[in-house]
């Protein structure tokens, strides 16, 4: 980094990390009171997406230092990298271009910038013109069976970004009706999962998706070598050429599986696996939902890419939003985020920002390999709300620890009962401003002696029943939830992932940390083999392999 930069970047630093001393940084209630028009400027929007962070702990300076920090990173000019198709992912030497993956056909990119986003997407309209048209005759019932059986159902085998993606996705847009294929996902190695799904499944009319980039991760080939055992054993070997499709650039592994190159579809190095469901990988969601969502899908998402491209930092959604969780994590010291999508049809959401934020921001090693100055990515968790308001919102409204909320929700429903969606709105404006307003002692001893208890009782129940409040959530707000605002908040979640990378001086493209898992469980299943010597361990991985010997009668 320029040395002038890195000087202003550890005085921003050091600004913010004063400002969070101060005896009122945490405290929320006293900016609304002394500013009715708090909710209008501390709110952004792309037109009908809303984005509330007025119930967060910023003020008008501390957001000013925050843009600072931002600029001293070197933020602008890591997005104006990031978009030119510069190896921004630098300890893999690859751009990161997922963005490409998204223009549209008729939009003339700069042609300034050779290797940039205009030629990644001209690679990437060849192969989605090849994606149309697969699903075109799929749909159309062109293409068949090896029993002439028109397919009817997907089964999508694939591990972390060729499933948690897709499987959010697919489920978000056909919950409310009208997918046009089922699509089943399957993951986890466990025998049992697959074992489950084939009892449902008609192999005359499934096709097999096989999602892997390099076509050997372990837990995908497994189970695609269980499908394929699977289909041939109902329908021959012959089947199995017309009813296995691979999402993949490894054409040799492909071809020695069974799967012939016109049902083979790829993608670049510069396709993070967690950036992938907009490539070949999301041909399930074509598949399911149509071609016509999956492209609304990819519009969506190029209508954020083109905001964070080009909107100030000042009034950047993206921006704002990963700003919003620096403070939240770095001054504040809040190590969990929680995600609440007020809509069943997002279910999956938190576990794909899990993979998204935790596998792209946990992080400890700085670009230039120093360890880091600042705590980085948070725990990533949630569920659907109203269900959350039942298990763990105890501990956000009463536990020791603060934990920031995101509160997303779409105004209008795919369903006619409008006072169900009243009442839901209802709570997620409720959870909020209960966590920012709270409740004292005192509130709380009034409202049961109101009811009637005794003095006595309601002394000793006040402490229970009061809140701190104070508590910070950001609220997510949008017209309807189709394929097009699903896109367009996919991608305001990615680019708040990468600013946030930027400013902590991280690499947010690669993904090290998951290696060594893989390479120590292939060198423990021969060691899980009757007899085999167990081999050199630490004492407890050991004793535990001798245990799963025999207690499975093969010691």
């Amino acid at each position: 980094m320029d040395p002038e930069l890195h000087a202003l970047r550890n005085a921003a630093w050091r600004r913010l990390m004063t400002m969070a001393a101060l005896p009122d940084a945490r405290r929320i209630t006293p900016l609304f009171a002394a500013d009715p028009q708090r909710a209008a400027r501390f709110s952004a929007r792309l037109n009908d997406l809303r984005l509330d962070f007025s119930k967060t702990g910023i003020d008008q300076d501390t957001l000013g230092v925050l843009i600072g920090l931002a600029r001293a990173a070197g933020l602008e000019d890591f997005r104006a990298r990031l978009f030119a198709g510069v190896a921004v992912n630098t300890t893999e030497g690859r751009a990161a271009m997922h963005m490409a993956l998204r223009a549209p056909d008729d939009v003339e990119l700069n042609a300034t910038l050779p290797g940039g986003i205009d030629a990644a997407s001209a690679l990437a309209r060849a192969e989605r013109a090849r994606m149309r048209d697969f699903t075109w005759a799929v749909h159309d019932g062109t293409l068949r069976g090896a029993t002439g059986a028109t397919f009817d159902t997907v089964l999508n085998i694939g591990i972390g970004g060729s499933d948690l993606g897709p499987r959010m996705v697919v489920r978000a847009l056909t919950m409310a009706g009208g997918a046009r294929l089922a699509v089943h996902f399957l993951s986890n190695v466990d025998g049992h999962a697959f074992a489950a799904l084939a009892r449902n499944l008609n192999p005359e009319r499934t096709l097999v998706l096989v999602a892997s980039k390099t076509f050997t991760t372990a837990e995908t080939m497994m189970n695609a070598r269980a499908a394929r055992d699977w289909l041939a054993g109902a329908l021959g070997n012959a089947a199995v050429a017309q009813h296995f499709v691979a999402l993949s650039t490894n054409a040799k592994a492909v071809a020695a599986f069974g799967i012939v190159a016109e049902k083979t579809f790829g993608f670049r190095d510069w396709v993070g696996g967690r950036y992938s469901l907009w490539s070949a990988i999301g041909l399930s969601i074509a598949l399911a939902a149509g071609w016509e969502s999956f492209q609304a899908l990819l519009d969506g998402a190029w209508a954020m890419d083109c905001h964070f491209c080009d909107a100030a930092l000042e009034e950047n959604l993206p921006v704002l939003l990963a700003l919003v969780g620096i403070w939240h994590v770095d001054a504040l010291g809040c190590g969990s985020h929680c995600v609440l999508a007020y809509d069943e049809r997002l279910g999956l959401l938190p576990a794909f920002l899990q993979q998204l934020e935790m596998e792209s921001n946990g992080k400890s090693v700085m670009l230039d390999g120093s360890p880091v100055d600042q705590p980085t990515c948070p725990v990533v968790f949630g569920v659907p709300g109203t269900d959350a308001q039942h298990s763990f919102m105890q501990l956000v409204h009463q536990g020791t620890s603060v934990v920031p909320v995101d509160f997303i929700l779409a105004a209008t429903p795919d369903h006619d009962r409008q006072d169900a969606h009243r009442a839901l709105a209802a709570n997620a404006f409720a959870q909020a401003e209960a966590l920012l307003r709270g409740r004292t002692a005192e509130e709380a001893k009034g409202g049961m002696l109101q009811a009637g208890m005794t003095q006595g009782e309601a002394d000793r129940l006040a402490p229970h029943r009061a809140f701190s409040g104070e508590r910070p959530s950001v609220s997510i707000l949008f017209h309807r939830l189709d394929a097009f605002s699903l896109g367009r908040l996919i991608a305001l979640y990615e680019h708040k992932v990468a600013v946030q990378g930027c400013i902590w001086g991280i690499n947010s493209f690669d993904q090290w940390g998951v290696e060594l898992g893989k390479e120590l469980a292939g060198a423990l299943v021969p060691a899980l083999t009757p007899g085999a010597d167990p081999g050199a361990h630490d004492s407890s991985t050991t004793a535990l392999i001798r245990a799963f010997r025999e207690l499975r009668g093969e010691a």
